[in-house]
């Protein structure tokens, strides 16, 4: 009767204060965890939301879709999932060979793959273009051959597989290291080859792991900019990215502009990620 009684008087308080009640009830750690999520992440979207819905739809548009804020989603997303998609093949490879062998200068090499997490992506930037230039050790080399990389789109995904690479390797690295050996000599036993082994005993297990990681490093081309940058031209409708026409718009005082852009960033990084993490579920159910 009292739990009735206790249900009744809940329904009959306003929404918020029922929510307050909920949120009261909670433990510290989930008090702690909406709290932190709040102040780092929901509040600042709904704040980037709201700017750029005072402006009106019109002007939302207008800016959104304009020729030269096209092309920087083209040039931005377009190179980040190619790059994503090179890093998932060349990633695994990385991680296979510093799971699998070992040779000198093996711990060296696994070292370096964090490189990119350290180095300021300025530093970085520069790097690549003094390497990639027309002077440079490699862009001298494919010069003769009409090869331009540096202050070209090329570039720009040269860079983009430069950050994102650690990614991939990282998160197929372990679980690489806890794949028991014994089931792929037991297929090559059975008579199947080393492509059939690895399409259909080794790949299964891995592809959540790759999906995972190409998603992580799809993510951080997307929002790269000290890197891009430096080793960019930024000509617009060439190789121009839309982070750095954020920043062009911050320059030139147009706020609403930038945050407009930003927010069209925001929401076709979303839609990409949910259909890569759909994909990911779809790989997990080698693991049932």
């Amino acid at each position: 009767m009292s739990n009735t009684i206790d249900a009744q008087l809940i329904k009959s308080k306003p929404v918020w204060k029922q929510w307050f009640d909920r949120v009261r009830n909670l433990s510290w750690t989930w008090r702690i965890t909406w709290f932190y999520l709040s102040a780092m992440l929901f509040l600042p979207l709904v704040a980037m939301f709201t700017k750029a819905g005072s402006v009106g739809w019109a002007k939302f548009w207008e800016v959104a879709a304009s020729p030269i804020a096209l092309s920087t989603y083209d040039v931005t997303f377009t190179t980040s999932l190619i790059t994503a998609l090179i890093n998932g093949v060349f990633g695994t490879t990385i991680a296979w060979v510093l799971v699998r062998y070992d040779f000198p200068g093996k711990k060296m090499i696994d070292a370096s793959i964090d490189l990119p997490f350290a180095l300021p992506t300025a530093v970085a930037g520069l790097t690549l273009a003094t390497v990639y230039s027309d002077n440079g050790w490699i862009g001298s080399l494919l010069a003769p051959f009409g090869i331009k990389i540096a202050f070209t789109r090329l570039g720009v995904g040269m860079a983009m597989l430069f950050i994102s690479l650690p990614f991939i390797v990282r998160t197929v690295q372990p679980v690489l290291m806890e794949m028991e050996r014994d089931i792929e000599e037991a297929s090559w036993c059975l008579g199947a080859s080393d492509w059939q082994t690895f399409r259909q005993v080794i790949l299964p297990p891995l592809l959540p792991s790759i999906l995972t990681g190409m998603a992580l490093g799809f993510s951080r081309a997307v929002g790269e900019y000290g890197s891009t940058v430096i080793i960019a031209s930024n000509t617009p409708f060439k190789d121009l990215i839309a982070p750095v026409l954020v920043f062009q718009r911050l320059e030139q005082y147009d706020y609403e502009g930038a945050t407009i852009i930003g927010v069209v960033l925001l929401m076709i990084s979303l839609v990409l990620l949910l259909g890569i993490n759909i994909l990911q579920a779809w790989g997990q159910r080698y693991e049932n």
